[in-house]
């Protein structure tokens, strides 16, 4: 059984404003993606044979945009592993390793990072069932791309010998060494000499041969694992890795915890149209350009512009006279910057959380287990929120502090709680919600409610909600 093992943590940090904390690049709709990078992650291994629903590694913030985004792919028979903090890949796959042995005797795991792109289905499928037969003959298999441009943000794999005469697979290599990221001219010698790929971070083994390995190689992350594992906490949906326990374990990657160090690593080039779209600059080179060079989407007027990535998602945006260009608009925030210097984007993001800057974690519309919700206006004293609650879907009874709030119903029939009253709000009806009471809003019907809702107070704060029911185990 080939289980897919889907690693969704990380932030994106370098497509800021649109990737953001709470909302990474993985679970977003890029222009022409048709879809998440995690949805496509997904859809791309359709075919297969004897492939099992996925297993999903997450941040525990991003456990409900997984289950939806899952949902949509009519895919219900998941595990969905969280971690409560980040500890790098290694431990992540052995956690996803010993969850799958429960289920399955000797499974493949086909280890998958959430945010990339893959263009060539074809080829990443044949390059797939290569990576079975090796699995299942005891290697440890990585994909390495096969380099277009001497990149300097990249790992290499160097390529040794062929496994043709040792396991009868040809194109398929044991592993040399791991290499760092380059320096120009290396990178441009690693081109020239063929014998170097880009390190992908996607890799095949079986369950207990990583597990093996990795208890040879890095016991100590294989121990605190395993401990954390005994202790899973199972509710609904999800499996919560406790966070006294995790946070034992040494953070590693696969790379340096176990593939430097076996004996059995074997790399299958991949030619696929990769991409890891790390960058404003990788979105840009995939996607589709018009004769001047300039990837464009959203309300875009341009004038003398050229080689440019141009998005607008809240407004018009009118360029002129400008080259090698990226300018990304989003509700709060607006990007511009020298195509050149994408990378720079990480530091932008980094000074914003020193300044304790709401744009680094959240957007403006921001989704939750019932719904979402979108701030329209901000000002001090007061906010202004459009919130949407999904069919069957109901926000937790909860209080505030420090704000009361006023509801007016725009579109279908919401049921409040507050206090010891439960009645219903139509269309064009208002009611006040004041400070200090015990509310809630609920939707018991077939199709979506929009509530327009005003809050006023001196601190209005998402952190200032005291929960005494929630059926998103969020109390």
């Amino acid at each position: 059984m080939l289980i897919p093992v889907v690693l969704a943590g990380g932030v994106g940090s370098r497509l800021w404003p649109v990737s953001r904390s709470m909302l990474p690049k993985q679970f977003i709709d890029f222009p022409n993606l048709h879809g998440s990078l995690f949805q496509n992650t997904l859809t791309r291994l359709d075919g297969l044979n004897d492939i099992s629903e996925p297993l999903v590694v997450c941040n525990a913030d991003h456990r409900f945009l997984v289950a939806e985004q899952l949902r949509a792919l009519q895919k219900i028979d998941n595990t969905i592993l969280l971690e409560p903090i980040g500890r790098n890949t290694a431990p992540a796959v052995a956690m996803a390793a010993l969850s799958a042995q429960q289920n399955y005797a000797d499974p493949v795991l086909l280890v998958l990072p959430a945010d990339h792109l893959i263009q060539n289905r074809v080829a990443l499928h044949k390059a797939i069932e290569k990576g079975m037969r090796l699995a299942q003959n005891n290697q440890l298999v990585t994909f390495g791309i096969v380099p277009d441009a001497p990149e300097t943000g990249y790992g290499y794999i160097e390529r040794g010998e062929e496994l043709a005469e040792e396991l009868g697979e040809k194109s398929a290599y044991k592993v040399n060494r791991f290499i760092e990221k380059p320096d120009r001219s290396t990178a441009e010698s690693y081109l020239a000499d063929g014998r170097y790929l880009w390190n992908s971070g996607m890799f095949m083994f079986t369950a207990a041969n990583y597990l093996q390995e990795l208890k040879r190689h890095a016991p100590d992350i294989f121990a605190s694992c395993h401990e954390a594992y005994a202790a899973l906490e199972r509710e609904q949906d999800f499996q919560f890795i406790p966070q006294a326990l995790f946070a034992n374990c040494r953070s590693d990657s696969i790379d340096y915890a176990v593939m430097e160090k076996t004996k059995s690593a074997a790399v299958i080039p991949l030619d696929a149209g990769w991409s890891d779209l790390g960058a404003w600059d990788a979105l840009w080179q995939v996607e589709k350009k018009d004769v001047r060079g300039n990837a464009i989407s959203g309300d875009v007027i341009t004038e003398n512009v050229a080689n440019s990535y141009i998005q607008a998602q809240s407004r018009l945006v009118a360029v002129a006279g400008i080259e090698n260009a990226i300018i990304v608009e989003t509700a709060d925030a607006v990007l511009v910057m020298d195509k050149s210097k994408a990378q720079s984007v990480k530091q932008l993001v980094e000074q914003l959380q020193a300044r304790n800057r709401d744009e680094s974690v959240n957007h403006r519309l921001v989704y939750r287990p019932w719904g979402s919700y979108e701030s329209l206006v901000i000002r001090p004293g007061y906010q202004l929120k459009h919130i949407i609650v999904n069919p069957g879907a109901c926000l937790s009874l909860q209080m505030h502090k420090q704000r009361s709030e006023h509801w007016t119903a725009i579109k279908g029939v919401s049921l409040v709680t507050c206090d010891d009253r439960e009645f219903e709000l139509k269309p064009d009806e208002s009611t006040y919600i004041p400070l200090g009471s015990k509310h809630r809003l609920s939707n018991n019907g077939s199709a979506p409610i929009e509530i327009i809702e005003i809050q006023i107070g001196d601190y209005l704060g998402e952190d200032d909600i005291v929960r005494f029911e929630d059926k998103y185990d969020r109390v």
